[in-house]
């Protein structure tokens, strides 16, 4: 049966509130047509029949109306050619993609996809490629570690890379964050590090301001605000570079290199003392090799991070891959935080963040999300907000955890006795120790129970051959292409069937007619025949339907069978 049409019927009440509000609105325009006063179009008095060359006038006017028409016709013509002329070459244009599409959409797609990849700084293939180039082109090579997780920050490709690099490159070790951890962790972290490579305790400079940067005060005195803070380990680290410097009789490049977020900006910032290289919270910040000149004998080279391998566990690729927390996925972020939470002691992060007990990790979340009054509509915890914002405090500077050094010196493969003596020659180790001494007892540390105990995972693999990135953008590469082509089909699909769209569901009523009616009559004989099926056996117990009396009882009614 057709639907009826809606009824356009109204209450009686609304028809005359309706009504009402017409005639209002015609009594207004009434009175402003009053207040303007009424003024009747002139007509056209035409020529007088008295006036002279009467029909002289009418003839030219009939030629001027003439000739108008006859413009308005060729102006109409030349559009409609300019049209033509647009659709040819339209469809000349058109025909040309498809062909070109057809013939090599492959080749061309992934051309694309590659220059545009070379030509993006933020892709992983660039960061590699500048990381290789500061290694290079640097004498001494300073790799960055985070003094709350040394061996979680240490990469064996880089380490590797430098050490059987040849020639007279150097690798040193630079602690940074030294400022959160306690200072018998540190002690013990340092005394490990040294018997590998030659490590410096540092703690750079925070809250760096540019060169231009100068405030005024109420008496309008210049206030210089471009110095540092106070950092700790610069002049060690500045000592150990001249020194070698003076040995080489050249003038050195030192290469900072390391994960994302471990400080290696700061460092250079803290060494210059002014603010030279981009700083901030964010992972991935600098994006190319940056020379810095810190005197005549020393260039400090700024390269971007590490990229961690996917092969690397959960917990190193929430620390130390680059993570843009605002584009990254939810799930990607809440596996990140729950490894962070199996990995530290359950109690000491109550006490941290003064939450109570939780179960897991989203009961954690919401949790703190509630204390910190992040809430979406109706009260709801914003869950994936919290967990990237607390993603972004364990790995910049504000909590304070450490991890405990390997109880027993293994040192990798690459690294030999010679290779340690080879890494430890023109560099005065006394010193050094003398130096770093200095700046532990200088600092102020976190007391043992304020600082999370925190599992290490180990040492962090990280990519720095271009190759290895490459075949994982390939595989990128050819999933997008596979999805265009799919898209470029469907849409080839959808314009073929526009024109045959009416036949088809005309032809699909009529199949729907026939199924039906075939559904019913199979329905009704199924069920013609069940019912002379249970009329025969009724007496049987195999295919009674009475479900709470026994078959025996025959007397009593049978509601399950009563379908027909």
């Amino acid at each position: 049966a057709e639907l009826r049409k809606a009824s356009k019927r109204l209450t009686c009440h609304k028809r005359y509130k309706i009504q009402k509000k017409i005639r209002e609105h015609h009594r207004k325009v009434r009175k402003e047509a009053k207040k303007r006063g009424r003024r009747k179009p002139k007509k056209d008095p035409g020529v007088p029949s008295a006036a002279p060359f009467k029909e002289e006038l009418l003839r030219e006017a009939e030629q001027r109306k003439q000739r108008l028409e006859e413009l308005k016709q060729k102006q109409k013509l030349n559009r409609q050619k300019e049209h033509e002329k647009k659709r040819k070459l339209e469809a000349k244009k058109n025909a040309a993609k498809i062909k070109e599409k057809a013939e090599g959409q492959e080749s061309a797609g992934k051309s694309k996809a590659k220059t545009n990849k070379l030509l993006h700084k933020n892709s992983k293939k660039s960061f590699c490629r500048e990381l290789k180039k500061v290694i290079e082109a640097s004498d001494v090579v300073l790799e960055v570690l985070d003094a709350r997780d040394p061996m979680g920050c240490r990469c064996p490709q880089l380490e590797q890379a430098v050490t059987c690099s040849g020639g007279d490159k150097k690798l040193l070790l630079v602690l940074n964050k030294i400022d959160l951890v306690p200072k018998d962790n540190l002690e013990k972290w340092l005394n490990y590090l040294k018997k590998e490579f030659p490590t410096v305790a540092f703690k750079s400079a925070t809250l760096m301001k540019d060169r231009t940067m100068e405030q005024f005060t109420k008496r309008r005195a210049r206030v210089d605000l471009s110095r540092t803070t106070e950092c700790f380990g610069s002049k060690c680290l500045l000592k150990l570079l001249q020194e070698h410097g003076k040995t080489q009789n050249k003038a050195i490049q030192v290469g900072v290199v390391g994960f994302p977020n471990v400080g290696k900006s700061s460092i250079i910032n803290s060494l210059k003392g002014v603010r030279a290289c981009n700083v901030g919270l964010a992972r991935g910040i600098t994006k190319s090799m940056q020379i810095v000149h810190i005197d005549k004998q020393t260039k400090m080279l700024d390269s971007p991070s590490i990229i961690a391998d996917p092969s690397n566990n959960v917990l190193a690729l929430a620390l130390r891959s680059i993570i843009d927390t605002e584009e990254s996925g939810s799930a990607d972020v809440l596996e990140g935080v729950d490894a962070i939470l199996n990995h530290c002691s359950k109690q000491q992060v109550m006490m941290h963040y003064s939450i109570p007990d939780f179960r897991n990790t989203e009961e954690f979340l919401s949790l703190l999300a509630q204390k910190r009054g992040m809430l979406k509509k109706g009260g709801v915890p914003d869950i994936e907000n919290i967990a990237k914002l607390l993603l972004c405090d364990w790995t910049g500077a504000k909590i304070s955890y450490h991890s405990q050094p390997p109880g027993s010196q293994r040192p990798p493969p690459y690294l030999t006795e010679d290779k340690i003596a080879e890494m430890q020659q023109c560099f005065n180790l006394k010193n050094l120790e003398e130096e770093n001494n200095n700046t532990l007892q200088a600092l102020k540390y976190p007391s043992p129970a304020s600082s999370i105990i925190f599992q290490s995972a180990g040492m962090a693999n990280g990519t720095i051959e271009e190759n290895k990135v490459i075949e994982e953008a390939s595989e990128w590469e050819n999933l997008e292409a596979s999805k265009e082509e799919e898209e470029e089909e469907e849409e080839d699909d959808f314009t073929e069937s526009d024109d045959d769209d009416e036949d088809d569901v005309e032809e699909e009523e009529m199949d729907v007619k026939e199924i039906v009616s075939s559904t019913l009559t199979l329905a009704l004989v199924s069920l013609t025949h069940d019912f002379f099926f249970f009329s025969e056996n009724e007496h049987s117990n195999a295919l009674s339907f009475s479900l709470d009396k026994t078959a025996d009882e025959d007397d009593a009614y049978d509601f399950n069978t009563d379908y027909v």
